[in-house]
């Protein structure tokens, strides 16, 4: 029956409150771990960085290798520097390649919200993913000082921390990037493979090759600007190299990916 016949006034929904943003961020952690692929990654990043460090330590005894805290914390970031931008990518493109978009945006209309709740969701990954490996590699350096009689040797682990964290927030976000730009989860990943490993290979012979080329690759490369991240040396100047070159990898596609978002049609 219509409106007119029932006497009933047409539906208002304009003074609905909108879903509540920690709402929208939960829904979006859940779903990391929903799907067979997200639930595994995770399960996988653990198992790996794991499986790293018990091989690091059998090299490090067998050996009689001298090592320290931080030497145990880049071994477990070779797993997680792998895994976790595959988590970000993952992310978004699940969205579109499971065809559940139409479902999230019907019940969340705003678009940006629902791309800024993804982002959340994955700042709240990398501190988790890094707890896990922070404790691994401790409990790595503690059984290498009681097995090989060597003094524990810790640095600075609070300053360590904190690089890595911020290695770990750079990594998920570049994945969520390219996630966001592509909107296909193989086309993400494949651009990430081929950025972070294949491309690595040609900078570095330029490098070795030209000496103006070996200046200009810090500005242009971003995960060469992250190595010092990695060995916790990071100081003046490379800070300017991961801004800048972080500019051209994350923020720049980020940027193009949100726009594809908003404009993509959903089917």
């Amino acid at each position: 029956m219509s409106a007119v016949a029932t006497g009933l006034d047409t539906l208002d929904v304009s003074g609905t409150p909108r879903v509540p943003f920690t709402r929208l961020v939960s829904v979006e952690l859940r779903k990391l771990a929903d799907t067979r692929a997200g639930r595994w990654l995770l399960i996988s990043i653990a198992a790996v960085t794991l499986l790293v460090l018990i091989i690091q330590m059998a090299v490090v005894l067998g050996q009689g290798l001298h090592v320290k805290f931080t030497d145990f914390l880049q071994g477990m970031n070779i797993p997680m520097a792998i895994l976790l931008p595959v988590l970000g990518v993952l992310s978004v493109t699940s969205e579109w390649s499971q065809r559940t978009a139409m479902v999230t945006f019907t019940l969340e209309p705003s678009r940006l919200r629902i791309v800024a709740a993804k982002f959340v969701s994955i700042l709240v990954i990398a501190p988790v993913a890094l707890a896990i490996g922070l404790v691994l590699a401790a409990l790595a350096n503690v059984f290498y000082g009681a097995v090989s009689g060597d003094t524990v040797v810790w640095g600075n682990p609070g300053r360590s921390a904190l690089l890595y964290l911020l290695l770990y927030v750079l990594s998920m976000a570049s994945g969520f990037a390219l996630g966001a730009l592509f909107l296909n989860s193989p086309a993400g990943i494949v651009f990430y493979v081929v950025y972070s490993f294949v491309l690595a290979i040609p900078f570095e012979i330029a490098a070795q090759l030209m000496d103006w080329f070996k200046s200009l690759r810090p500005w242009i490369d971003f995960n060469f600007a992250q190595g010092p991240l990695i060995d916790t040396t990071i100081s003046g100047k490379e800070w300017g190299h991961l801004v800048t070159s972080g500019l051209i990898w994350l923020v720049v596609p980020l940027l193009i990916g949100i726009w594809r978002i908003r404009r993509a049609e959903v089917k």
